[in-house]
């Protein structure tokens, strides 16, 4: 089944913790929870299961705070084979949950070799795409502020 073009980025945090994952694939390839809107589905939703799917944390809807970006970005010509139409950008879609704690991740082993809980100057340097990294920041500039 192909992919939509559209998906979610979900920053976790625990005070100035995130939790990243390192993807199965290319090495070194460290990220927050992401995932594609599957057919009818809404950001909020997806960003809610893909979460669960990823770590095996369950949030309540209360706890996703949509951070009102939208992130549009060429997708690499060797991964549009897997999206509709052979799509060549993606929309993202950003959202945060900070948590009352620092779970321990329940990983897919077909997506993610390990996840750790990093400091935000650990995440910032690990962050593979420059949307993530872009979202790291706006969490923490929101904690600061608040």
């Amino acid at each position: 089944m192909l992919k939509r073009p559209e998906s979610v980025l979900v920053v976790l945090h625990h005070e100035d913790c995130f939790l990243m994952l390192r993807r199965c694939g290319p090495e070194g390839f460290w990220q927050s929870v992401t995932g594609s809107l599957e057919t009818e589905e809404l950001p909020r939703s997806t960003a809610l299961r893909e979460v669960w799917e990823e770590t095996g944390i369950v949030l309540a809807d209360a706890q996703l705070t949509d951070l009102k970006v939208r992130n549009r970005f060429v997708i690499p010509p060797r991964w549009r084979g897997r999206f509709e139409n052979h799509a060549s950008h993606n929309e993202e879609h950003v959202f945060s949950a900070q948590l009352a704690c620092r779970p321990e991740a329940v990983l897919r082993a077909d997506e993610h070799e390990s996840a750790r809980w990093m400091t935000a100057d650990e995440a910032l340097s690990s962050a593979w795409s420059w949307t993530n990294r872009d979202a790291i920041r706006l969490v923490i500039a929101a904690r600061r502020a608040g």
